[in-house]
């Protein structure tokens, strides 16, 4: 176990300090925000204001939306952090008029939901912020320090337990498991049950769990309904708003020319490995398991768009499906260039480029991404 993990935002978000910016640190609970934060607010000293966004006093004082009221607050120091700023209501009209009137500070706003959970003011931060998503810890952070076969030595441990930072700081798999099964019960909803017009984290958990089951699957908002007694629009609100949690992300089908190409429906996926094995409540070893190709497509798929996030690279992401079933697992489209991969633990020797999607997109790229290859595909720096 390392004590500690350098993260990349952590480097990016210092080079922005000075600029008369917003900088907006999203992502899920846990995934190491505060630490990033009070590393620099130790570094820079009386430089820096940390207010507690969930505090109720520090959200009473900023709901005070005067220029006075901000510059008494804010003087003498050059980087304003305001951590959890999603529980501070109105935060996006608060962080503009600071930005606005206050001259040579920079402010970063930590946030574990996307702002417009809580905040209905449109985009009134658009050029005045730079935005930056924080992840669990991704395989290109670790191999900045970690050799080959300590990776490989490590790969099957990520696939059941995942990366959340503070799993580094647990001595055995015990305590890792109680710590995820606590993260899923008691964290990474609470935003989601502050909202209103939510029936509970009953049914929240539910969905959760049903799409934990059906990872790589074409996933029916109809059928989840109907299991969970809701309707689909409230389904689709629901996941829309896991989704602004940072706890999963969709894929939707791809389609160029293909009257037979899939593109109703999507996959979705989680962030974390760790958390989808706690919402089903399985740590099993590899070896006893009949899901490694789910456990194997979801990480590898969610660690490059990790690395893609870290290297500010941009592409648009997508399943692709004909209705006959020929398929890729994940679509990259970047500029008018395709390029796809499917994902293979074993058994991969007849995998190649699907017939219908050679024909239909000739100048694209396949790739089969297995464990020979997978690590130059998530780490690489070109």
């Amino acid at each position: 176990m390392m004590d500690t993990i350098d993260r990349i935002l952590a480097q990016r978000i210092e080079k922005q300090l000075g600029k008369q910016k917003v900088i907006m640190l999203y992502g899920s609970r846990r995934t190491g925000k505060t630490t990033i934060i009070e590393h620099i607010a130790a570094k820079h000293g009386k430089n820096v204001l940390l207010l507690q966004g969930e505090d109720m006093q520090v959200a009473e004082m900023l709901g005070q939306r005067t220029i006075a009221n901000y510059k008494r607050l804010t003087k003498g120091k050059k980087v304003i952090i305001i951590d959890e700023a999603q529980a501070v209501p109105d935060i996006g009209l608060v962080l503009k008029l600071m930005i606005d009137n206050i001259k040579g500070i920079t402010i970063i706003a930590t946030g574990s939901s996307s702002f417009d959970l809580v905040n209905k003011t449109g985009e009134p931060l658009v050029g005045r912020n730079i935005v930056y998503q924080l992840y669990p810890v991704a395989q290109v952070e670790l191999s900045a320090t970690e050799d080959t076969l300590t990776t490989a030595r490590n790969l099957e441990h990520r696939l059941i337990y995942g990366s959340y930072p503070e799993l580094w700081q647990l001595d055995d798999v015990q305590e890792q498991k109680n710590y995820l099964l606590q993260l899923v019960n008691s964290y990474l909803l609470k935003d989601l049950l502050m909202l209103e017009n939510i029936k509970g984290p009953d049914v929240l958990y539910k969905l959760l769990q049903m799409l934990a089951w059906q990872v790589g699957s074409q996933v029916s908002t109809v059928e989840l309904g109907n299991a969970l007694q809701i309707n689909k629009i409230t389904v689709e609100r629901y996941l829309d708003l896991l989704a602004k949690v940072f706890i999963i992300f969709p894929l939707s089908g791809y389609s160029g020319n293909l009257r037979k190409e899939v593109t109703k429906s999507k996959k979705w996926y989680f962030f974390d490995n760790g958390i989808r094995n706690a919402l089903i409540n399985n740590f099993a070893p590899l070896h006893s398991r009949n899901d490694i190709g789910q456990l194997w497509e979801q990480y590898v798929i969610s660690e490059r768009i990790k690395h893609n996030s870290y290297r500010d690279y941009k592409p648009q992401y997508f399943f692709w499906r004909t209705y006959d079933g020929q398929e890729t697992d994940l679509l990259e489209y970047h500029n008018g260039l395709i390029s796809t991969i499917e994902c293979k633990w074993k058994d991969h020797k007849k995998s190649k480029t699907p017939p219908a999607f050679a024909k239909a997109y000739p100048d694209a790229t396949f790739t089969l991404i297995d464990q020979n290859n997978y690590l130059s595909w998530i780490t690489n720096t070109e």
